[in-house]
This record gives C-alpha cells, sequence and structure tokens, in this order.
C-alpha cells in the first residue's frame, strides 16, 4: 500500500530564503514544548545555516536581477545564487546539463551582477 501526497503548489526559494523560512518554523517548535523537531527538519535548518551566504532579500533581488537576462530561466537564476560563482569556470558548470551554453559576454554579464552581492 503506497500514500501519496499531492504537490499544491511549488516555487523556487534561494538557500538564503530557505533560511528565513526555516528560523520561523524553528522558533514556532521552541515555543511549543511539547513538539520535538524531526531529524530531517534539524538537518535541514543546519544546511541552511551553513551554506546562506546572505540575506533572504538579497538572494531575492539577486534572482530578480539574473532573470533580466534572457537566457536564464528560473531554476538557473536559483543555482547561481546559491552558488554565487566567482569565475567563467564556476558559471560554466552551473550551465552543465542545460541544452544552452553562454558566450564570454553573457558569462561576463552573469559575473557582474553576482559581484554586486557576494
Amino acid at each position: 500500500m503506497t500514500i501519496f501526497k499531492e504537490t499544491l503548489d511549488a516555487e523556487y526559494v534561494t538557500t538564503a530564503e530557505a533560511k528565513e523560512l526555516l528560523a520561523e518554523v524553528e522558533q514556532e517548535r521552541a515555543l511549543d514544548e511539547d513538539r520535538e523537531m524531526r531529524y530531517e527538519l534539524a538537518r535541514a535548518i543546519d544546511h541552511a545555516n551553513r551554506f546562506a551566504a546572505m540575506s533572504g532579500e538579497d538572494g531575492r533581488a539577486l534572482v530578480e536581477d539574473l532573470l533580466e537576462l534572457e537566457k536564464l530561466d528560473e531554476k538557473t537564476a536559483h543555482k547561481i545564487a546559491d552558488t554565487l560563482p566567482q569565475d567563467r569556470d564556476e558559471v560554466r558548470s552551473v550551465f552543465a546539463q542545460e541544452r544552452y551554453a553562454l558566450d564570454g559576454d553573457e558569462l561576463d554579464e552573469v559575473l557582474n551582477i553576482v559581484a554586486k552581492y557576494a
């Protein structure tokens, strides 16, 4: 017997935004003494705290700036916001599984946008 849960809504968030959302959940759980924090939730909070490099507001602004470039979709913009690449090779690695690649000028545009927030 398998029980499936229906996905009602999905949206991409940066690690920084996830950190803020998880902090709210953690605070709610801390106020309720009878409610334990599940292992998965504790690991997710630890991961977000460890790897979020900016505030959620800055992460959202970075994604919005990246989406203004014509070849970037939302998924790729969030990957870039989470990894904050520092050189062309790191940006290329984000596009390794995509069906398209960026030329030198487009790579530099991405790096210039990331440099504003890093």
